[in-house]
This record gives structure tokens, sequence and C-alpha cells, in this order.
């Protein structure tokens, strides 16, 4: 098939872009690396009375470390964030992830921002964003807010952003200077590269004793939208987390996701494996926290 009509701009500016997205009144639509977009218009799952391509906003694009955040433009590709010495050092939560994001091939032109917008549950760039309590900036021609991520997705495909507002960039905050944090990810997918059936990402800061100061896991692909899971976060904190309180925390799985069967596994597979990965992902983020990795 072929994308039915549309008009197409591409604007040099984020002033042009929000004002494009106020004019388009809800049926434009923003193309950035295009790799889920393109065969949504192909197969006319999309079909927008404009397509806004902000490849040309030199604005949208790199990483900055600021006022002690690591801030990633939209339009930035998972191939640059992959390669990034910033996100090396910095992130390598998302580091991580990113190997796991597509292809080479897709890498090279997906963007950060556009993985954040389309809000795939099984995505792995929101996965990470959740997991450190990250942030995004939401801009309209009138107006500019900034969401924390654990708000920005509603559901399968959905977010809080406002038709006429732009995505514009992801924000994660540092950890203090000295922090013992560590992080671990796994994914299980059919092929690597391929949407992932079940991934957990982990982020554990430890305090001077051992014990557990802070901990996060998400998990993705088990629900209609990245979840982390309070009771299990509560169980590891405050306690110097060994196998007892690894299993007591693995139990609050199965309450706290809602995983689907089909045509690639069932609710009952991505249940086992959710708590198989959660166990890998809290080691590798102990094993990293206890070497002084951030």
């Amino acid at each position: 098939m072929k994308a039915a009509p549309f008009d197409y701009v591409s604007p040099t500016s984020v002033e042009q872009v929000t004002r494009f997205l106020s004019e388009g009144d809800g049926d434009a639509i923003v193309l950035a690396g295009g790799q889920t977009l393109m065969p949504m218009l192909a197969m006319r799952m999309a079909r927008p009375e404009m397509v806004i391509d902000i490849n040309n906003v030199s604005e949208l694009a790199g990483i900055e470390e600021t006022n002690g955040e690591i801030v990633i433009k939209t339009c930035t590709r998972q191939a640059d964030a992959l390669a990034s010495p910033v996100i090396q050092q910095h992130l390598p939560l998302l580091a991580s992830a990113l190997a796991f994001v597509g292809h080479t091939q897709t890498r090279n032109r997906g963007t950060i921002g556009g993985s954040l917008a389309h809000a795939d549950p099984a995505s792995e760039i929101p996965l990470v964003a959740l997991t450190m309590d990250a942030e995004v900036t939401l801009q309209s021609t009138s107006a500019s807010r900034r969401v924390a991520i654990s708000k920005f997705f509603t559901g399968p495909m959905m977010t809080i952003r406002e038709p006429e507002e732009l995505l514009v960039s992801l924000h994660f905050t540092l950890p203090q200077l000295g922090a013992r944090v560590g992080t671990g990810f796994h994914e299980m997918s059919e092929r690597h590269g391929d949407f992932a059936m079940v991934a957990v990402a982990a982020r554990i800061e430890l305090d001077d004793h051992g014990a557990c100061k802070a901990a996060a896991l998400s998990f993705g692909g088990v629900d209609a939208l990245p979840v982390r899971i309070a009771a299990l976060e509560d169980t590891l904190i405050s306690n110097v987390i060994d196998d007892a309180v690894v299993e007591a925390a693995l139990a609050e799985i199965p309450s706290g996701i809602d995983p689907a069967t089909d045509q690639h596994a069932t609710a009952d597979y991505r249940h086992r494996v959710a708590k198989t990965l959660a166990e890998r992902a809290i080691a590798d983020a102990m094993l990293a926290a206890k070497g002084g990795a951030a």
C-alpha cells in the first residue's frame, strides 16, 4: 500500500514546529526517525493531514550535561546516544538498554524522543526513563511544561502529550557524587533486536553500611504500559539485600503485572520470565553498586 495524501513541511525551528502542530488541529504528526511512522503511513494505520519533519531542527538534537542532569534532545539518534561517552559514563542503564533497541540500521535513524512519544509498552527507552525517574519537556506555542515520566504514559501507544505539543527533551538527574548506585538490564525476545517479550531494568543505591537506600525496578512487555511495583521496591529498601530479601521482593511480581497471551508468548511464560530477569537485574545492580559504578 501507499500512504494516503498529506501535506509535508520541514521546519527549521521549534517555534515553527509548534506553530504547525497548533494549526494542524490534531491532524498533524511529527516525523523524527520514522522507524515506526513510515510503516504506519504505508499501511494507512496513520492518515494525518500534515507530516512535520523535524530533522532539520538543529536545536532538537544533541546530549548535554548541565545543572546536575543529562538532557537528551528528542531528535537525538539512538546510535549517537549509544556511542556517547556522556551516556556511557553517567547513564550506563540507558547504554545497556540501547544495545537491545532494534538493529544497527534502525538505531541509525531511530530517535530517543520518537521512542518515548510512540509509547510502546515493550520499548526499552521508556523502561529506562521510568526506572531513572526521568522527566520530559513538552512545548507548545504558548507554554512549556516538564512532566515526570511516571505520569507521561497512560496506556499502550498513549501519552498525556496534547496534539499541539512537541516532546523536545528527556531529562535524567545525576546521582550525588560518591553515591553507591548500580544498574542492571535484561530482556527476552525471539531474536536480538525484536520487541521484548519481557524486559526488566533495575537501579539500586546502597548506603554506607551496604543496605539498600533506594530501589527502582521497571517491567516492560508485561502490561499496558511500563510498570514499577512499589511493594517489590519497598521490600528491598532499608534491608541488606540477600537471597531471602530478593526472594521476598520477587514474590510481589505476580500481583504487580498483567501480561497478555499472544502469538509470541503466554501470560504464564511472561510471569516466569519476569521473575527470572528481575532476579538477574537486581544481581547486576548490586554488583555494580558494591563496585562503586554509577
